[in-house]
C-alpha cells in the first residue's frame, strides 16, 4: 500500500477525519484477509460522503462483500490454530518451571508475592493491580499503565481469573498463564486475537 501523503492535522474536524479513518484502517488490518485497493477506498469514500450514484452495481457489491467475509473467516480461522499451537507449546514448557502450579483446569500461576489475607468468594467484588500480555509479550492490558487499580465481581470476568482470585488472599501478587479456553476462546477480544494464551501478573488488593 502507498505511503500516505502529507497533510495538515491540525483543526477538530482534521483529526476526526483522520481519527475515523485511523479506527477503520487498523479493524481492517486486524481482520486480515483483505488487501484493500487505496484508490478504490477512497472513490467509495468520496461517493459515500457526497451522495453520488454508485459506481459497482448493487448485486456486485453483495457478491464482493460475500467474498471479502469468506476471506476474514479464513483468515481468522488460520490465525486461530496458530494462537493454539503457540499457546500450546508455550503452556507445556512453562508447566515444567520452578514455582508453576497447574490446576485441574489447565490453569497456571506463580506465586509471586504470598499475601496473608482472606480470599474472595465468586459472589464478591475485588479491587486489583494487574498487568496483562500475549505469549509474545504484546500488552494488550494493564491497571498498572494507567496508574489506577479496578474493582468487579469475582464471577465477572474470564474463567481464569475467577478461578485464580478465590485461591489468592488479599496481599498477593501471582502471575497467571491462562489457556485460551479459560479466557476468551476462540473469539477475539480487542488487541487480544482468537484462540490466545494469556499472561496476568495479578495483584490482590482488597475484598469488598
Amino acid at each position: 500500500m502507498a505511503t500516505a501523503p502529507e497533510t495538515k492535522l491540525e483543526t477538530t474536524d482534521q483529526r476526526i477525519s483522520y481519527g475515523i479513518a485511523l479506527n477503520m484502517g487498523s479493524n481492517i488490518a486486524r481482520q486480515g484477509g483483505v488487501e484493500i485497493d487505496t484508490a478504490a477506498f477512497l472513490a467509495g469514500l468520496h461517493d459515500g460522503l457526497n451522495g453520488t450514484e454508485p459506481r459497482v452495481a448493487e448485486n456486485d457489491l453483495k457478491a464482493a462483500f460475500q467474498e471479502a467475509q469468506r476471506r476474514v473467516d479464513a483468515a481468522a480461522s488460520q490465525g486461530s490454530l496458530k494462537q493454539q499451537q503457540e499457546g500450546a507449546a508455550f503452556l507445556e514448557k512453562n508447566r515444567q518451571r520452578a514455582g508453576v502450579t497447574v490446576t485441574k483446569s489447565g490453569l497456571q500461576y506463580e506465586v509471586l508475592v504470598a499475601g496473608a489475607g482472606a480470599k474472595p468468594r465468586a459472589d464478591q467484588t475485588v479491587e486489583v493491580h494487574y498487568h496483562g500480555t500475549l505469549i509474545d509479550g504484546t500488552v494488550f492490558d494493564s491497571s498498572v499503565q494507567r496508574g489506577e487499580t479496578i474493582s468487579f465481581p469475582v464471577n465477572g470476568v474470564i474463567p481464569g481469573w475467577v478461578e485464580a482470585l478465590q485461591l489468592m488472599a488479599v496481599g498477593s501478587k501471582w502471575k497467571l498463564f491462562i489457556p485460551a479456553e479459560l479466557g476468551y476462546g476462540n473469539r477475539a477480544q480487542g488487541p487480544i486475537p482468537a484462540s490466545s494464551t494469556l499472561i496476568f501478573e495479578v495483584e490482590l488488593i482488597a475484598i469488598s
